[in-house]
């Protein structure tokens, strides 16, 4: 039976970023969807629901929606935290396979795109005030090349086109999308030292800010929102 608590689906929930925005979300009274391809469905309990899904397959992510509508209720927080790469030979990244190209491209963008679309629908759909917040987990790579990750940024740079186009067009109706980034203290990518904390608390603060705010997040730990010059 759906849940009079605000409802945050996370698709995409790894043991950094995803675990900590789960756990941020539920201290806030938020009831939790998490949806990951690693999740066994019998663990779920009435504050939180684990669906077993495969972002590779963007036809997945509409029943990933219906099953937290049925279960919880409409989601008014998704946060999209999935994310694929195949490095390539910097020396020649055209040799990418297609096969690879194509499956991480559905993961950091297409699945995504559905994601945000189906929030839209779920934000249309919620009668009280709300927080109605989209969030993509990205990075610099929408901005700057690294020559062995050429899909990665293909993805990053083509959904931060998304949410940016989203951002504008919704705002009027009071839904919110972001593309989070974080950064060392001066400006340089976080990459693999990503931390789940911060994007924790970024992420908390974006839900209850009433309007849009920039709809790239460029953040610190410790800090929070610090705008940087395009790499």
């Amino acid at each position: 039976m759906a849940s009079t608590s605000p409802v945050i689906l996370i698709l995409g929930s790894g043991p950094n970023v995803g675990q900590h925005v789960a756990r941020a979300f539920a201290a806030k009274g938020y009831k939790v969807a998490l949806a990951s391809r690693s999740l066994k469905e019998e663990d779920s309990n009435a504050d939180q629901i684990h669906i077993s899904a495969d972002l590779s397959d963007p036809h997945s992510v509409k029943g990933i929606f219906s099953k937290v509508k049925a279960s919880l209720g409409l989601p008014s927080v998704v946060v999209y935290n999935a994310a694929a790469v195949t490095p390539n030979n910097p020396e020649d990244p055209l040799s990418l396979p297609l096969a690879d190209f194509s499956r991480d491209f559905h993961i950091n963008t297409t699945s995504a795109f559905v994601a945000a679309q189906q929030a839209a629908l779920s934000f249309e759909e919620l009668t009280d005030h709300g927080s109605k917040t989209f969030i993509y987990t990205g990075n610099i790579l929408n901005s700057t090349t690294m020559a062995p990750l050429l899909d990665l940024g293909v993805g990053k740079s083509a959904t931060a086109h998304i949410i940016r186009s989203a951002a504008a067009a919704y705002s009027n109706r009071g839904f919110k999308f972001y593309y989070a980034d974080e950064r060392k203290a001066d400006g340089a990518p976080a990459y693999s030292q990503l931390n789940g904390d911060a994007h924790a608390k970024l992420y908390v603060e974006l839900a209850e800010h009433k309007s849009q705010g920039p709809w790239q997040q460029t953040f610190v730990k410790d800090i929070g929102y610090k705008h940087f010059p395009a790499a």
